[in-house]
C-alpha cells in the first residue's frame, strides 16, 4: 500500500529542511515545494528567491525528495501586501507574518498542496499540534525561545487541523546538530529575520517606494516642536532609533509615545514616562480555535508582541472584540500587531490590537 503523501513548505533554511527529513524518515511519501511570494532584488541587487530555491534544490537532492515552486506573487499582493501598506498609512503597524500564514501558507498553498493529492501541509514552524476529543489545539513549541505560535494565531481551526509541525518538538541546537549529522548542506544557514517578504533590508527605504513621504513636526506632550520626522508611517511606538533629535532636550533618549494622526505629528518624550505605559488595550476580528473563548470573560496570559514574556491578563469578550486588561501596565502596546491569548502551552486564539488604554 503506497505511503501517505505530505506536502512540505520549503523556504530553503534549515527549519523546514529538517521537516522534511523527519518525513520521510517516518516513511511519508514526501514532497518539497518553494512557495515564492515576492518578486523583487535585495539591496545588494541580489534576487533572494533564486538563492533560497537553489537551497531548497539543493536539501531535496540530499533528502532523495523530488522538489518543485509554486508562484504566489499576486496572491501575497492582494491579500496581504494592500492591508500592509493600507495599515501603515493609517499611522498602524501591522503583522503582514501572520496575515501570511492565514491567507497565503495555510489558504492558498494549502489547497495547492491538496490538489496534489496532500491532505496536509508541514512547514519548519516552532509550534505544535494537539489532536483529541476536544478538537485540534495549537500549542506551544518544546524550545520557547524559537516559538512561533504568535504568528500562527490567525489561521482557522479548520486550516490548523490540516497543518504539520515536525520540528515542534526540537530545540534550535539539536535541529542543527541532526542537520548537520544528516548532511544537509544548510545546517549552519543563518535563520532569516526581518519582515516575511522584506527581509534584513533598510526596511524605511523599502516603504518609501509604496508610500508617499508626509514630513511634519515631532513634538513632546505639551506641544513644543524639537525635530521633523519623515512620516508617521515610518515609526513605531517605543522606537529609540533613528529619530534625529539626540541633542534636543534636557537629555536623555527620546522615545516615540503616540501619534498625532490628525495633525501630522509625531510626538516624544525622554525617557520611558507613563505615556508610553497601557494598561489596557482592545482588540478585535478576534480568532478563536476552539470555536469561541472559553467564556465570556476569562482570565489567561497575554503576548502583545513577538518575542516578549507571556502577560497576566483579563479577558472580557464582546461579539467579535474584547478588552484586555493587564495585571502590569504593558510598555508600546502597538495598534495593528496582535494580541495572543495563552492558557498554559495552548494557544486559545488572537485579534489585533485596534487601541491602547491608558
Amino acid at each position: 500500500m503506497p505511503s501517505e503523501r505530505i506536502v512540505v513548505g520549503m523556504s530553503g533554511g534549515v527549519d523546514s529542511a529538517v521537516a522534511a527529513l523527519l518525513l520521510k524518515e517516518q516513511g511519508y511519501d514526501v514532497v518539497g515545494v518553494f512557495m515564492k511570494n515576492w518578486e523583487e532584488k535585495d539591496d545588494e541587487g541580489i534576487c533572494t528567491a533564486a538563492a533560497d530555491y537553489e537551497d531548497v534544490r539543493r536539501v531535496c537532492d540530499a533528502i532523495g525528495i523530488p522538489y518543485s515552486s509554486v508562484n504566489f506573487t499576486k496572491e501575497y499582493w492582494e491579500r496581504v501586501f494592500q492591508i500592509f501598506l493600507s495599515e501603515y498609512a493609517a499611522g498602524r503597524t501591522p503583522n503582514p507574518d501572520i496575515l501570511c500564514n492565514k491567507e497565503i501558507k495555510f489558504r492558498a498553498f494549502l489547497e495547492f498542496a491538496q490538489k496534489m493529492g496532500s491532505k496536509k501541509l508541514a512547514t519548519g514552524h516552532y509550534a505544535r499540534v494537539r489532536r483529541d476529543c476536544d478538537g485540534v489545539k495549537l500549542l506551544k513549541a518544546v524550545d520557547l525561545n524559537k516559538d512561533q505560535t504568535y504568528f500562527l494565531a490567525g489561521i482557522s481551526a479548520a486550516q490548523l487541523s490540516a497543518a504539520v509541525f515536525p520540528v515542534g518538538e526540537l530545540y534550535k541546537p539539536e535541529l542543527r546538530e541532526l542537520a548537520r549529522r544528516s548532511g544537509i548542506p544548510v545546517s549552519d544557514k543563518k535563520d532569516s529575520t526581518g519582515i516575511c517578504f522584506i527581509g534584513e533590508r533598510n526596511f524605511k527605504r523599502f516603504l518609501m517606494q509604496y508610500l508617499p513621504a508626509q514630513p511634519g513636526d515631532i513634538v513632546t506632550p505639551d506641544g513644543k516642536t524639537v525635530g521633523r520626522h519623515d512620516g508617521l508611517m515610518y515609526y513605531t511606538l517605543g522606537q529609540r532609533r533613528g529619530l534625529g533629535i539626540g541633542g534636543a532636550g534636557e537629555g536623555g533618549r527620546w522615545f516615540v509615545v503616540d501619534k498625532d494622526l490628525a495633525n501630522n505629528r509625531l510626538i516624544v518624550t525622554q525617557g520611558e514616562t507613563g505615556r508610553l505605559f497601557s494598561g489596557a488595550l482592545r482588540a478585535s476580528s478576534l480568532n478563536w480555535f476552539a470555536g469561541g473563548p472559553p467564556r465570556q470573560s476569562f482570565d489567561c496570559m497575554v503576548k502583545h508582541r513577538y518575542r516578549q514574556m507571556d502577560q497576566a491578563a483579563h479577558v472580557e469578550v464582546c461579539g467579535s472584540e474584547c478588552l484586555v486588561t493587564f495585571q502590569e501596565r504593558q510598555r508600546a502596546v502597538t495598534p495593528g500587531q496582535w494580541a495572543v491569548f495563552y492558557d498554559g502551552d495552548v494557544t486559545l486564539g488572537g485579534g489585533v490590537i485596534e487601541e491602547r488604554i491608558s
